[in-house]
């Protein structure tokens, strides 16, 4: 079978955004018959492994993908060699690498990059000097094509000048909606999971416990909240390096009974985070490129206080599917929490039109379709890949007849 190697610079620790899209992509790959090849820094295990396992899947490792340097590129030569793979993709490692290069020293004749990353906050996207533009030409000389995940990162992208426009396009990030758990019983396990009380509200964060994602401001959140309501808890999901720092300031604020930090969950869809949840935030201080868990909350009818930044606003219409606030503006992020709390009726019709938009601009089976239709692949039977119909079938049916 033809070979997509797909190399993501991300553990594989959890059944999130990278591990769905890398799942119905292999799916889609088997449908027009190719093998899916997933590379990682680390090979996954456990249920990420059993979850990301299909008939034409196999795993390699690339340690240290995300450094660009002669070992990794040295690793990555051989990898495309022993699966002689016909096309490569890149996600989550830099731009200005070896990689492209090797790619074409190993006979592929397709290199794919996506930029995933969020920008500085603040940042402003301006044309590079002439000395950078013409080294990312040489450089990236050999990419076939640049995908962007929002329109955000498109315009950041494109502004800088550093290749060619016309290679550059959009195809948004996606959410795997048959996973969105329906179960009534799911957001009764997380709570019981916890020990939040039935009679408090969750508001919830899901994300990396850093200071680019705005914890900080959700911890002063928390509190104005709390100084006006007690049936009320805030719940972090998610683990980082200063975990520890915050756990200690939310004591210092008096909210030790009123927040909870869950630490890392295997699979946020599967064990009823988002159902359990009334209100969701991302107080993000950087430029978010997309917005996963933004999406992943809209596809469970759940309105979302977010910050005005990045490609925020492309998810969140704001008053009709969420509230957009500025960056940093606490008050006004209490305010509008507060009045999501007080109202149901405000609750359910918000989330109507966030599922409603998850469903036309970021559903993943469909924009993953878009990405096969960018890749300009052909069947085993020499006849091109045909998006729509992708789009409109389980490609998991055709993998269990080919294989």
């Amino acid at each position: 079978m033809r070979k997509v190697i797909s190399v993501f610079g991300v553990e594989p620790r959890r059944i999130g955004g990278t591990e769905m899209f890398a799942r119905e992509l292999s799916a889609q790959l088997g449908a027009c018959g190719w093998h899916s090849v997933l590379c990682f820094l680390s090979e996954p295990t456990g249920e990420v492994r059993r979850f990301l396992e299909l008939p034409n899947v196999s795993f390699a490792t690339l340690a240290n993908s995300t450094d660009g340097g002669w070992r990794a590129s040295v690793n990555l030569f051989r990898i495309l060699r022993k699966h002689r793979a016909e096309m490569l993709h890149l996600h989550f490692v830099g731009l200005l690498t070896f990689y492209p290069w090797i790619a074409k020293l190993a006979r592929v004749s397709k290199v794919f990059f996506t930029d995933h990353h969020s920008r500085p906050a603040g940042y402003i996207p301006r044309r590079a000097p002439l000395w950078k533009r013409v080294a990312t030409r040489v450089i990236g000389f050999p990419f076939t094509r640049m995908l962007c995940v929002s329109n955000y990162g498109y315009e950041c992208m494109t502004t800088v000048d550093a290749l060619p426009r016309d290679r550059f396009e959009m195809i948004y990030n996606g959410i795997d909606l048959s996973r969105v758990n329906p179960r009534i019983d799911a957001a009764a396990r997380f709570r019981r999971r916890f020990s939040i009380p039935e009679d408090r509200s969750i508001v919830g964060q899901v994300s990396w416990l850093i200071p680019e994602k705005g914890i900080a401001d959700f911890l002063e959140v928390a509190r104005q909240v709390c100084s006006q309501t007690t049936d009320v808890q805030f719940v972090w999901v998610g683990d980082g390096a200063n975990r520890e720092q915050y756990v200690k300031d939310a004591a210092a604020m008096g909210l030790t009974d009123r927040v909870t930090f869950t630490g890392m969950i295997d699979d946020p869809l599967g064990e009823g985070v988002f159902q359990a949840f009334d209100v969701v935030c991302q107080f993000s201080r950087w430029e978010e490129v997309f917005g996963w868990m933004i999406a992943e909350a809209m596809a469970h009818h759940k309105p979302v206080v977010a910050t005005r930044v990045g490609g925020i606003p492309e998810l969140i219409t704001d008053g009709e599917s969420g509230y957009l606030v500025d960056r940093g503006e606490t008050k006004s992020m209490s305010s509008r929490v507060m009045e999501l709390l007080n109202s149901s009726e405000l609750r359910a019709r918000m989330g109507r039109a966030a599922r409603e938009k998850v469903e036309r601009k970021f559903d993943l089976r469909t924009n993953v379709s878009q990405l096969i239709d960018a890749y300009r692949l052909k069947s085993s039977d020499g006849r091109a890949s045909d998006s729509r119909k992708l789009a409109n079938i389980d490609p998991l049916l055709i993998l269990e007849d080919k294989f």
